[in-house]
């Protein structure tokens, strides 16, 4: 993990100096860039392991940066940073493919650990996102193989992004049990900074979307969390 590329992109500068001393603390190489289309040349020639990303930003703003990413295919880990506390910005950023986000003001500290969760759980690390060993699991007509990380629903494969298919391993593996927004980040994100459940909220949504076709289903329970029931 030491020694990968971060890309921070941002366009105030005391943002970026920040940033840059915390991750490089941590022995990691950091690049910046001030704009959307130095975001994504640099992205092209560096082939950075992650962008932090911030959704304001001139020329292009972040979001337009990872709509053309996603667009590419490009599956560049993206953790996405806003100034602005509406869902709506959140959301959109997770739903184009960036795998989390925060709002500033944020703990440097706290992004240090994110960006390496980020790393750990993109397959890039050497631990696993499951507590278990990398064995296939079925459960009805369902098949998640951590080893290809290819997921089948009866048969015919279904594309996940790579922190959709991190959580659906960690439900398919405690079903029938509840689990909390927190325990989820904690299985599947790797984080031990408990409150950004919005982010898990997102996922399973769209991992309902992506698991349409099955008859397994990841049922809310009130004011609790989430559990895979098949």
């Amino acid at each position: 993990m030491a020694g990968e590329l971060i890309l921070v992109v941002d366009d105030e500068a005391h943002i970026l100096q920040l940033v840059q001393m915390y991750l490089e603390r941590e022995n990691f190489r950091v690049a910046c860039a001030e704009s959307g289309p130095v975001a994504l040349t640099s992205i092209k020639a560096l082939h950075p392991a992650v962008v932090i990303l911030d959704i304001m930003l001139p020329g292009l703003d972040g979001l337009e940066v990872l709509r053309r990413l996603r667009t590419e295919k490009n599956q560049t880990l993206v953790l996405m940073l806003t100034a602005r506390d509406e869902d709506i910005d959140k959301i959109l950023g997770l739903e184009m493919g960036a795998d989390d986000y925060m709002t500033k003001p944020f703990n440097p500290r706290e992004l240090t650990a994110r960006v390496k969760a980020l790393l750990r759980r993109g397959g890039r690390g050497s631990e696993s996102a499951s507590p278990a060993a990398n064995q296939a699991v079925q459960v009805g007509d369902v098949r998640l193989d951590p080893a290809s990380r290819e997921v089948t629903v009866q048969g015919a494969p279904v594309e996940l992004r790579h922190q959709e298919f991190n959580l659906l391993w960690v439900l398919m593996e405690h079903k029938g049990l509840v689990l909390t927004r927190d325990q989820l980040l904690n299985l599947a994100w790797g984080y031990d900074y408990p409150g950004q459940t919005r982010t898990v909220d997102v996922h399973i949504g769209q991992l309902r979307k992506k698991l349409m076709p099955s008859k397994i289903s990841i049922e809310t329970v009130t004011s609790d969390g989430y559990k895979l029931v098949g």
